[in-house]
C-alpha cells in the first residue's frame, strides 16, 4: 500500500473517531455536566478563537505546503521554514499588545448581552495563538508525508482533552475556572508536541535574512489569509453573533443542533482526502473527461449517502432530542430542532456539488475562491444581524442556508462556464424526489407505542431498507450498486459450501 493511500485511510479513521468522540462530548457530556449557560460560554469563546486564528497565522501554513517542493536549494527550504515561524509574529505581537491595552473595551463589547463572557475574553487570544502555530508546524510534517500523528493531534486530541476535562469537572476535581485554564494548557501541550515532532524532522538554526523571503510567499500568504479568514467567519460567525445578540444558553442549543446536522458532512470529509489528488492529476493532464467523471461520481455518491443520513436524522429528530434530554436530565435543547432541519438541508445541498471546490482550488481560476469567501462572509454577517435580531436562534440557520445555496450555485456556474462541466444528471432529480417523499412520509409517522430509543432504531431500519432498495433498484449510483453487490457476494455462502 502506498504511503498516501495508507495515510488517507488512517486519517479518515481518525476523522470518524474524532466525530464519534465529539458526539459524546456535544450531545451528552457538555449538556449533562455543564449547564447550558456555561456550555454556551465555552462554545462562544472557541468560536471567537477560530475566527481570530487565520489572522494570526497569515496563511503561512498553506504557503509552506505550496512552495516547499519547488524550492531549488536546501537554503531556500530552510528560509521558507523560518518564514513560516517569523511572519506570524508580525501579526501576533501587535494584536496581542492591542488586546492587552484595550482588554476592558474588547471585553465590554463582547459581553454586552452576556456579562459572564467578560472574565474569559483572554482565552480567545491565547487559544488562537496556540492553534495558529499548531497548524504551521503540522504543515512541517505534511511536507514530509508525516501526517498520521499530526492528524490525530488535530482531530482526535482536542476531543479527548475535552472528554477528560468534563469528567474531571463532573467529579469536582476541577471547578469551571480550572476547567477553562486546563483547556488552554491542553492546547499548548498539543503545540509543544507538534513542535518537537517538527524539529525532529527538520534540524536547522534560525539564522536568516529577510531578503531570502520571496515576494511570492508573501503574496500567496496574503491571498490565503483573506480566504481562510473569510472561511472561518462563515463557519463560526453564527455562534459568535448569537453570543453577542442573544442569551448564552442559545449558543449551547445552536451548537448541539449544528453538530447533529454536521453528521451529514462526514462522508464528504473522508471522500475528499481521496478525491483531491485525483482531481489535481486530471487538471494537470488536462483530462476534462476524467474531471467530469470525478465530478459526477462524487456528486452522486455523496448525495446518495448524505441523503440517507439526512433522512435518518430529520425523520427521527424528535426521538433524538428526547433521548438526549432524558439521558442528560435536561430541558430546553429541543428548541433548536428547526435549526437541525435547516442546517441539514444546507449540508445535503453541499453534498450534491461533489468535488466542485476541489476543482476550483486546483485550477487556474482558484482566485475566485477569495471572491466567494469574502462576499459569503460579509453577506452572512449582515444576514445574521437581521435574522437573529428578528427571529432569534433559527435566524442564524436561515442565514447559513441562504449563503450556502447562493454561493454554491455560483461555484457550479463558474465550473460550467470555465470547464463546461457540471455535477448533475437525471438520477440527481430522481434522488431528490426519493429523499423528499420519504422525508414527508416518515417525518409525520410516529411510533407512539414505543419508547423514543426503540422508535428511533426501528424507524431508522425501515427507512434505510426502503431507501437503499429504491436507490439500488433504480440504479441511482453505479458505484454504490457495485459496492452493494460486492458486499452481498462476500457474505453470501458459495453454493459448493452449502450443506
Amino acid at each position: 500500500m502506498g504511503i498516501i493511500a495508507k495515510q488517507s485511510i488512517y486519517n479518515t479513521l481518525s476523522i470518524f473517531f474524532a466525530f464519534f468522540l465529539g458526539g459524546i462530548n456535544t450531545l451528552f457530556l457538555y449538556p449533562a455536566f455543564l449547564n447550558e449557560t456555561l456550555y454556551g460560554l465555552v462554545a462562544a469563546l472557541l468560536a471567537f478563537s477560530n475566527i481570530l486564528q487565520p489572522i494570526l497565522s497569515f496563511g503561512v501554513q498553506h504557503t509552506l505546503i505550496k512552495f516547499y517542493s519547488s524550492c531549488k536549494s536546501e537554503k531556500e527550504k530552510k528560509s521558507l521554514l523560518v518564514f513560516s515561524i517569523i511572519i506570524p509574529l508580525f501579526f501576533i505581537t501587535p494584536i496581542s499588545i492591542l488586546f492587552i491595552f484595550n482588554y476592558n473595551f474588547i471585553s465590554n463589547f463582547l459581553s454586552t448581552e452576556n456579562p459572564l463572557i467578560y472574565d474569559y475574553v483572554f482565552i480567545i487570544l491565547l487559544i488562537s495563538i496556540a492553534t495558529s502555530y499548531f497548524e504551521i508546524f503540522y504543515s512541517w510534517l505534511k511536507i514530509n508525508m508525516k501526517t498520521i500523528t499530526g492528524n490525530f493531534l488535530k482531530e482526535v486530541y482536542p476531543r479527548v482533552l475535552i472528554f477528560l476535562l468534563l469528567i474531571l469537572f463532573f467529579f469536582q476535581i476541577l471547578n469551571f475556572r480550572s476547567f477553562i485554564y486546563s483547556i488552554i494548557g491542553g492546547y499548548y501541550l498539543r503545540l509543544l508536541i507538534i513542535i518537537l515532532l517538527a524539529f525532529k524532522e527538520y534540524k536547522f538554526n534560525f539564522i536568516f535574512n529577510f531578503k531570502d523571503f520571496s515576494k511570492d510567499w508573501i503574496k500567496y500568504s496574503f491571498f490565503i489569509f483573506l480566504s481562510a479568514f473569510a472561511a472561518s467567519i462563515i463557519i463560526d460567525i453564527d455562534k459568535s453573533m448569537i453570543s453577542k445578540l442573544l442569551a448564552l444558553e442559545n449558543v449551547a442549543y445552536y451548537a448541539v443542533a449544528v453538530f447533529i446536522a454536521a453528521v451529514i458532512d462526514t462522508p464528504s470529509r473522508a471522500m475528499f482526502q481521496i478525491v483531491n489528488p485525483l482531481v489535481s492529476e486530471a487538471i494537470s493532464n488536462n483530462d476534462k473527461n476524467r474531471l467530469e467523471d470525478l465530478l459526477k461520481k462524487s456528486s452522486m455518491s455523496l448525495f446518495l449517502i448524505s441523503g440517507l443520513i439526512f433522512l435518518l436524522i430529520n425523520t427521527n429528530i424528535g426521538e433524538i432530542y428526547n433521548v438526549v434530554e432524558s439521558i442528560n436530565k435536561i430541558q430546553g435543547y429541543s428548541i433548536a430542532i428547526p435549526v437541525v432541519l435547516i442546517i441539514s438541508i444546507s449540508k445535503l445541498y453541499t453534498s450534491t456539488i461533489g468535488c466542485v471546490n476541489n476543482i476550483i482550488s486546483n485550477s487556474n481560476f482558484y482566485q475566485y475562491i477569495l471572491f466567494f469567501s469574502i462576499f459569503s462572509a460579509l453577506s452572512l454577517f449582515f444576514l445574521n444581524i437581521y435574522f437573529i435580531k428578528n427571529i432569534g436562534l433559527v435566524g442564524a440557520a436561515y442565514s447559513t442556508l441562504i449563503i450556502i445555496v447562493f454561493f454554491n450555485l455560483l461555484k457550479i456556474l463558474l465550473v460550467l462556464v470555465k470547464l463546461k462541466i457540471q455535477p448533475y444528471s437525471i438520477n440527481s432529480i430522481k434522488l431528490f424526489f426519493i429523499i423528499t417523499v420519504l422525508y414527508l412520509i416518515f417525518s409525520n409517522l410516529e411510533f407512539d407505542f414505543l419508547s423514543a430509543i426503540y422508535s428511533l432504531i426501528i424507524k431508522s431500519i425501515i427507512i434505510a431498507i426502503i431507501y437503499i432498495s429504491i436507490c439500488y433498484y433504480l440504479n441511482i449510483s453505479k458505484e454504490i450498486n457495485i459496492a452493494i453487490n460486492s458486499f452481498v457476494k462476500k457474505i453470501r455462502p458459495e453454493k459448493g459450501n452449502q450443506a
